[in-house]
Parts: C-alpha cells; structure tokens; sequence
C-alpha cells in the first residue's frame, strides 16, 4: 500500500488555504498547509506601520452582497466599520486640477461607467454560472476595458475620470484588464456600477481582516502548519502527489490544494503541466501591476479622494483616519518600481499634483508586484485568459486542485473569491475522500 503523509497538501496559507484547511479538517481529513512566507494570510496582511498604527497594507475591504465572507462575517460575530464619506475631491484633466464634491466627481462617472457596462445584465444573468464559456462571452473576452472605453464619445473630463476608475479597479492598465472581468464585477453588484464601486472600497474589518484569518485558522484544529515551507516542485501520478519543498524536503499526499497567485504558478516546476492553456496565462501573467500605499499627512486635511488617470504614479487616494491630530490616507498606483513608495518626499510630490499644501509625515506599504510570492496585487485577468483560468479551475479529474481568489467563480479579486473556492474545492475533495 502506498504510505501517504497526509491526505491533502495546501499549497499556501491566505484565505483560500486557510478556508480549505478547515473544511477539510472539520470533516476528519488529514491536511499539511505550507506557507512559504513566515505568517498565514498572503496578501492579506494586517500589521504595525510606520505611521504609528496597525493597518491593511494587503486586501482590506469586504460587503454584504460577498455571500461568502458575509457568512464568515455572521459565523465569527466580526464587526466592521465603515470608511469616512468624503466631503471634497479633486481630479486631474491634464495638468488641470479640478475640485468638488465628491457626490459631484461620482456623478460625472455615472453615465460613462453605465455606458461601459450597459450590457452586463445581458451578458451575465446569472453570474456565477457562465461556464462552460458562450461563444459570445469568448469574443468578449478578447475585448479591453480600455478598448470599450476608446467607443464612448467623451470630453477629456470624463475620459480622464473614467480611465482613472478602471485603473483603480485593475490595479493597472485599462488596456490589459479584460472586458469581461468588469462585467463579471458588476454583475456581481446587479448591474449597478455605484454598488460595485462600494464593495471594493467602503466596509472593513473593525479589528483588521487578521480578526478573519485568525478566526478561519483557529478553527482548522488539528492543520499541521508549516511556515517558511517554499513548494518548488509538484509531481502528480494517478495513485498521489509528491510535493518538493527548497530546502529538500518531500511529502506525499493522496491530494493536493495550490491556491498560489497566477503569477507564482510558473515558480513551481509542475507535472504534468498544467492544462487547459493556463502554462500560458502564467507565463503571460494577469493583469494586475499596481502599488497601495498608506500615507500619513500633518495635520487634519479634511475629508478627501482625489482621481487621475492611468498615466499617474498615484492615481487614486482616499481618506481613511483621523490619527494623533494627523490625517491617514491610503492611495493606488497602477504600476509598481515607478514610485519609490519608502521615500515620503516622493510620496508627497505626487499628493501635490492634487494638493499643493499637504505634508508627509510617513509612508508604509508593501509592493506585492514586487513580491516574488505574489507577483501581482489583488488578480485581474487580461483578454483571453477567462477560458483557460476557468477551465483549470473546474477540472476536477487531477489530484491537483486550484484555489484562491484568482480562480474563483464569483468575486475574483476579492476576499470573498477565495473564501468562495476554497470552500468548493475542499467540498469536492472531501467527497472524493469519503471514496477512498
């Protein structure tokens, strides 16, 4: 008889991997997580700052319309806070910048972010259930976000505003973010763009969204964790897997869960390949390029967002807190290594472009572009690359299983996405278990 270590290796410990490993281990399943960072939560991460508080400097906000974090929400009695609404906004057209409320800067999106995603009803009814991909949802799928825009008949004004939001949203550049990953998003939200844009940016956690990963780890009792644990190697036979850690070490399990980034897959030598075109969506990488960084500002500066478009280092900042008599605000940038995010006059310059008078006391972020266990920040898909991902994370006739946000059905990107696949992956492995 075969001798196994486990029943099932998970490859990485954020929430995808943390989420199966207690499903699996609430159903009496054997599990070994190894995490090759030297903490669970991946790109979450709740943790002390220079700007002299605890902060998310990795996912961050969560919503009711999430079914699946919502329920983890109600299962662990977690409360959440809102961000403050914002009294003015800024935004550049150009080297214009203009100022107003922010009500005013969202009501100039409406109808160019409406127009763009006018036929996301049309497209995804129902959206989680849009595989096996449609031919028309395929051709879609070949379009950019930027492309759709590039239809709209816009004044600089609202051109320069939308290009802005859809940066945001990608973490990178409009022109390789797919078309469909904005539809599915809004879809999610029931076609309403202003809904969509209040998931990704409003509710957190009270206590950080460790208070969550805490509360899923705790409840995996019995998951032997291996931290510093980094997988070079997987070898799948049809009777078991092998995994290969870099410091030599070996296990063997009758399964296995990898819920690495699209980005990373490539790092680890796989056999058999990986099918169904996603070798080459790893290789290509996902769209997503992008930088947040938190910032602390002298004194009260008001409640404020400000908005530029994809060409910015900088081009979203939002207020978040009131700190020791100082103003904490979080920004994004669409691409990583162009921004020195450690150096505050660097920083500062860039606020300036919006506000001349502010000052920067501090900065603290972490480029998870720059990350080799990332590669990415939150995943976005570019064109062609839905069916392959889709594809490869439906196939449930290999011992080894994808999980994670970057391959979830529904709110891929988010929290909720991983929560979501790594409890369907773990269900289905459990069921195969219970046959052995």
């Amino acid at each position: 008889m075969q001798k196994f270590d486990t029943d099932v290796v998970v490859v990485g410990g954020g929430l995808a991997g943390v989420t199966a490993a207690r499903e699996l281990r609430q159903h009496g399943v054997g599990v070994i997580l190894l995490e090759a960072r030297d903490r669970l939560g991946g790109r979450t991460w709740t943790r002390g700052t220079k700007l002299g508080r605890e902060l998310d400097v990795g996912g961050t906000w969560v919503h009711w319309i999430q079914p699946h974090v919502w329920a983890e929400v109600t299962r662990y009695g977690l409360d959440l806070i809102a961000s403050p609404n914002l009294d003015t906004a800024y935004w550049r057209v150009g080297e214009e910048v203009v100022t107003g409320s922010a009500e005013a800067m969202l009501d100039l999106l409406d109808a160019p972010m409406a127009a763009v995603l006018a036929e996301t009803r049309e497209v995804l009814p129902q959206p989680y259930d849009y595989f096996p991909l449609s031919d028309r949802i395929k051709a879609l799928d070949q379009v950019s976000v930027a492309e759709k825009m590039a239809e709209l008949d816009l004044d600089a004004e609202k051109r320069a505003l939308l290009d802005g939001m859809w940066a945001v949203n990608f973490s990178g550049n409009p022109a390789r973010g797919a078309y469909t990953q904005a539809l599915r998003w809004c879809a999610l939200a029931g076609g309403d763009w202003k809904l969509m844009f209040e998931a990704c940016a409003t509710y957190k956690f009270a206590r950080g969204t460790r208070s969550l990963l805490d509360a899923i780890a705790d409840d995996a009792s019995g998951a032997d964790v291996r931290l510093n644990a980094t997988v070079t190697a997987i070898d799948e036979a049809a009777d078991g897997v092998t995994v290969t850690c870099a410091d030599g070490t070996t296990l063997r399990s009758r399964h296995l869960i990898i819920t690495t980034p699209i980005n990373v897959l490539k790092r680890i030598a796989m056999t058999p390949e990986w099918g169904h075109g996603l070798g080459a969506v790893a290789a290509e990488g996902q769209a997503s390029t992008g930088v947040k960084v938190w910032i602390r500002l002298k004194g009260d500066v008001g409640k404020f967002a400000a908005l530029a478009d994809s060409r910015s280092s900088l081009n979203f900042v939002q207020y978040e807190y009131a700190f020791e008599g100082d103003s904490l605000v979080v920004a994004f940038g669409p691409r990583s290594g162009v921004l020195d995010l450690d150096d505050p006059r660097a920083v500062e310059a860039e606020l300036r472009k919006w506000r001349p008078d502010v000052e920067v006391v501090a900065v603290d972020s972490h480029d998870w572009t720059a990350d080799p266990l990332s590669g990415q920040t939150w995943p976005m898909l570019a064109p062609g690359q839905l069916d392959a991902v889709s594809r490869a994370a439906a196939d449930q006739t290999r011992r080894v299983r994808l999980a994670g946000s970057d391959y979830a059905r529904g709110w891929a990107g988010f929290i909720d996405g991983a929560i979501e696949s790594g409890l369907q992956v773990a269900r289905s492995i459990i069921t195969k278990t219970e046959g052995e």
